[in-house]
């Protein structure tokens, strides 16, 4: 089986969805494969046939970039563990989505929202616990009625109330009992990324990002993306990769094609390199001449002129 066939399927769906898609990322380490935009819409998609093959590497990655560039962290696959992946169901792994290629469609083309989720022991919906405790009181049933019916304790139908999720069989149940829709749609888009973290710069590319730092640019050290650094400077983001002039021009088109899609800025610094150049929408620059800038303001009018 051809190992374009889902990352192609990927890339499809979203053009179908009318995003515009990035290069496709084919250099290893990857924490993601492609970047797509619709309007204020920013998704960061990981494609892997088996999602238990996300590390948390490349969770932590995901997480961070989506957080610095206000994005959706997602991973499409295929399967789990040793079972395909069900349509309309989301997976969840290091906190972030993952999902099957029929579930993205459903979700940007057709525009229909998973329903179900899966967690250990199966899989499960969330209940719109306000409107469960608004329809319950309406018709004048007690906690200790509602749990005699569905055969469950006080306490689990208390739980339902504060948001707990339930299986789709009990659901099902309550909303027929109540003729009310209280199972609650998971909006893929409504990613809530954890907190700030940092990362210790390594040694061997202190050099590089100190630099950067001294510039006053804030910087934040990726673990697998195909930019080793994203760094922030008055309002702009400016995507960086750095090591020898043969390994930074590989990544130069792409990180390109990310800067356009994410509306950053792409720079590429090498450390055996002596002048400047433009690959298409990136800067190269040698280590050398990054010495000699005083401040962010000059990396920017360099990558713009």
């Amino acid at each position: 089986m051809s190992q374009d066939r889902l990352p192609q399927m990927v890339i499809s769906i979203m053009l179908l969805a009318d995003f515009d898609v990035s290069e496709r990322c084919n250099i290893r380490p990857r924490s993601f494969d492609l970047i797509t935009k619709k309007g204020d819409t920013l998704v960061i998609i990981k494609v892997v046939p088996h999602i238990d093959s996300v590390s948390a590497d490349i969770a932590w990655d995901l997480d961070l970039i989506a957080r610095l560039l206000d994005a959706t962290p997602l991973i499409v696959g295929e399967r789990a563990r040793d079972v395909e992946l069900e349509r309309g169901v989301v997976y969840i792994r290091y906190g972030l989505f993952a999902i099957s290629p029929e579930t993205l469609f459903d979700y940007f083309v057709e525009g229909l929202s998973p329903l179900v989720y899966a967690s250990p022991g199966g899989l499960y919906v969330k209940i719109k616990g306000d409107l469960l405790h608004e329809v319950r009181v309406r018709s004048r049933m007690s906690l200790g009625d509602l749990a005699s019916k569905l055969g469950v304790s006080r306490r689990t139908i208390s739980k339902y109330e504060s948001g707990m999720g339930t299986t789709l069989d009990v659901a099902i149940r309550l909303e027929e009992l109540f003729s009310a829709p209280l199972i609650e749609m998971i909006e893929l888009l409504d990613y809530q990324s954890s907190e700030p973290r940092t990362r210790p710069v390594e040694s061997a590319t202190e050099d590089i990002l100190v630099d950067l730092e001294r510039m006053g640019m804030e910087i934040h050290a990726m673990r697998r993306a195909p930019f080793q650094a994203l760094a922030l400077f008055d309002r702009h983001t400016i995507l960086t990769a750095y090591g020898t002039s043969q390994k930074v021009v590989k990544r130069a088109s792409l990180i390109g094609s990310i800067s356009q899609i994410t509306k950053s800025f792409a720079v590429c610094i090498a450390t055996d390199y002596k002048k400047q150049k433009k690959i298409g929408k990136t800067l190269l620059i040698g280590e050398e001449h990054l010495h000699t800038l005083e401040d962010g303001s000059d990396l920017i009018d360099m990558i713009n002129g």
